[in-house]
Parts: structure tokens; sequence; C-alpha cells
């Protein structure tokens, strides 16, 4: 049925550009050269007698005249009688032998790229091939296996105090492997290093010890090591690292996003869509994952069958305080503080707390809460942050950055 039907397609093109040449020959368009020989030769019979009429030609000059130019219009009648049918011929020739070869290149380039003997495939084989591939995923160490090897990080920038600070880091959690805080800020900066290697197995010991305790970002950061680790696959494992920290936080974001992936890579558009739709409405625009989802968003609805969806339009980012009046409350008491910022890094807290946000409003929190005093939250929310953006070096740089400024130390 296949090539039935393109053999009878590439009929009816071949017949549509065959048809303009054929009609030019038949409506006499295309004419010779010689054509408009004739043309010329015959206005000037008519100006001979015209010419005779006012007396201007003596009667044996115009016969003379008259039979010159009888003997061109008779060559030059003769001469187009033989390029009509020559110059038609070959332009139907032309064609022709163009459409053949198109249509041969055609057949050649399907044979070579395409499947020929491919069946049809019904939705509901179209989804028992995506359940099939979801149960055959490679486990992860299969999937760490078949990986490239990831890169040594790139210290040539790295400030020397930091990876002295590292270093002593390292040391400190060999010699107590069991202290969940030091494996905690071991993952991190290994991260921050760009050594997700050393990151991955310090995170994976701190979940472990932890166990049914560990939050929905410390699950949610160790799937993404154990992604990255296996070339991008989402493995059984790491799904269920995502599942978990989604039980526990249903409006984790970034672990619904991973679970958008999930679907994707198993040829399930119709469910990713949904969630990635949830996420582009409900996220800042500047949070990390936002720009990938805006992207696929609406290509991903056409495969999930809503080709009429339109994404919501960029917003920009709630403000919160910014420099200028975390600097001003410096100077102030602590009521004039409280009353100038304490409701902004309240709203900001709080919706940073449920919706995420960008590095730089996660940045400004941090500063105010320690322009306020409030020590011990700002460490927290410092934490915190360091967790959302742990994939993020550039995001991270700067919460750091931020922590820096306002005399945080490790």
């Amino acid at each position: 049925m296949f090539w039935i039907l393109a053999a009878a397609l590439t009929a009816i093109v071949a017949l549509a550009i065959l048809a303009p040449i054929r009609r030019g020959r038949a409506d006499g368009r295309a004419e010779p050269a010689a054509a408009y020989d004739l043309r010329v030769y015959r206005d000037q019979l008519s100006e001979v007698e015209n010419d005779l009429e006012r007396g201007v030609i003596q009667p044996e000059d115009a016969q003379r005249l008259r039979a010159e130019i009888g003997r061109k219009v008779l060559d030059a009648d003769r001469r187009m009688s033989q390029a009509r049918p020559a110059a038609t011929s070959a332009g139907m020739m032309g064609a022709g032998l163009a459409v053949a070869v198109m249509a041969a290149g055609a057949v050649a380039l399907y044979l070579r790229e395409g499947v020929p003997g491919a069946a049809d495939m019904p939705m509901g084989e179209r989804l028992a091939a995506a359940d099939q591939a979801y149960r055959g995923r490679p486990s992860q160490d299969q999937a760490v296996a078949q990986a490239p090897a990831m890169p040594p990080p790139d210290l040539s920038g790295a400030d020397p105090e930091f990876l002295t600070m590292i270093e002593q880091l390292r040391e400190a959690v060999a010699r107590n492997p069991d202290d969940q805080t030091g494996l905690a800020l071991l993952a991190t900066n290994e991260m921050r290093l760009g050594n997700l290697t050393a990151a991955l197995k310090a995170q994976q010991h701190l979940v472990e010890l932890r166990g049914d305790q560990a939050d929905a970002v410390q699950l949610m950061q160790l799937a993404t090591l154990m992604i990255n680790a296996a070339g991008g696959v989402i493995t059984p494992q790491s799904e269920a690292l995502l599942a978990r920290a989604v039980e526990q936080d249903p409006d984790q974001p970034q672990a619904r996003y991973l679970q958008g992936v999930l679907l994707i890579q198993n040829g399930r558009p119709d469910r990713a869509f949904p969630i990635w739709r949830d996420l582009l409405q409900e996220s800042p625009e500047g949070a990390p994952w936002m720009p990938t989802i805006r992207n696929a968003i609406e290509e991903l609805a056409w495969l999930a069958g809503q080709p009429d969806y339109q994404p919501p339009a960029a917003t920009a980012a709630l403000p919160g305080p910014d420099d200028e009046a975390i600097a001003a409350a410096g100077d102030m008491t602590d009521q004039e503080r409280q009353q100038m910022v304490g409701s902004m890094v309240d709203g900001l807290q709080q919706r940073l707390a449920s919706q995420g946000g960008t590095p730089q409003e996660w940045a400004r929190l941090i500063g105010a809460l320690s322009v306020l005093g409030r020590d011990d939250q700002a460490a927290s929310i410092l934490s915190e942050a360091r967790g959302h953006f742990a994939d993020s070096p550039e995001a991270l740089a700067i919460i750091d950055e931020a922590a820096r400024t306002a005399g945080m130390t490790e």
C-alpha cells in the first residue's frame, strides 16, 4: 500500500511539472527565434508598401525590396517550422528526464535512510513499546559502566584557600565517616569543584545514614548525581529516589522536572507534558529548569496530542529586598530595620520555600537575614540554597558570595 500511494503521488507531481511545458507547446507561447525574425520581415514589407504609396521610393525599388524581403520571409518560415518541434521535444524530454532523476533519487534515499519493511504502529503498540523500553532500562551500575567517564574537575581557577579547606574537610570526613554534617558539606563543596564522583560518594553515604529521615532535597540531590554518573539516563535506582522525594514534598520542583525527563526518555510525552506544564506555570522565571521546559514545551504538547497549547508568557521574578535596602538597613535601629525589611524578608522567604526562586533572590534573602541579626536562620537558608542549586556551579557561586559578604563562615 505504501508503494502504491508513493507511486501515485509521484505521478501527480510529475504531471504538475510537465503540464505547463506541454501547454506552452499547444498555445504557441514557446516560440523559436525564427518567429521573431518573421514578424520583423513582415513589418518591413508593410513599410515598403507605405513608402511606395507616399512616393518615397520608386516602383522598381519597391519590387526589388519585396523580392529581397520575401526571400528572408521564406527562410525564416523554414527555420521556424524546423525549430519548433525540436525545441518543444527537447523541453519535454529534459523535463521528463529531470522528473525521472528526482524520483529515482527519492527512492534511493528512502531505501538508504528509511525503513521500507516497517509496519504501521498503532497507539496501543506504541504504548507497549514505551512500556517495554521503561522496563528494559539498565541498572545504575550498568548505565555507569556504559556512560563516558566523568572528566576530572578543572581546578585551575579555584581559590587556593578554598582548596585547602576542602582538603581539610576530606580529612575530617575520613576520620569520622559517619558525621552527617561533614558529609553534607563535603558533597556540596565537591559539587562546587565539579568533582561529581566524590560528591556522589559522600551524598550516597549521607542518605544511607539518614535512612527514612533523608529529606526531599537530599534525595533529589543524590538522584541528580546518580543521573549525571549514568550519562543522563534515569535508572530505576535514581527513579526510586525521585519518587521518595516527591512523596515527602509533592511540590519539590527539581524532582518533578526529572520525573518529566524520565517519561520523555521512555516515550511517554503524554504523561510528561502535564508535569512540565504545571512546573512552567508554578516556577519563577529564573529557576534553572525553566529554559529547558520553555524550549521544549510546545513540541512536547504536540507529541502529547495538544497542538493548540500556548505556554504562559515569561514573567519577571517577584522583587525582594534589594542591595540598597539591605545596606540602608545596616545603619538603622533594630526597630527601623524590622519595619523596613521584615515584611519583605518574610514574604520572600515564604515564596522561596514554596515556589523556589533565582540564585540572586536566595542570596538577597541570606544577606537580609544577616542584616537583621537572624544568623541561625540565615545559616539554615544558606544550607537549603546550596542543596537547591547543587547541580548548578554558577548559582552556587552567587550563593557563596552572598554568604561571604554576610560574614558567614563554614
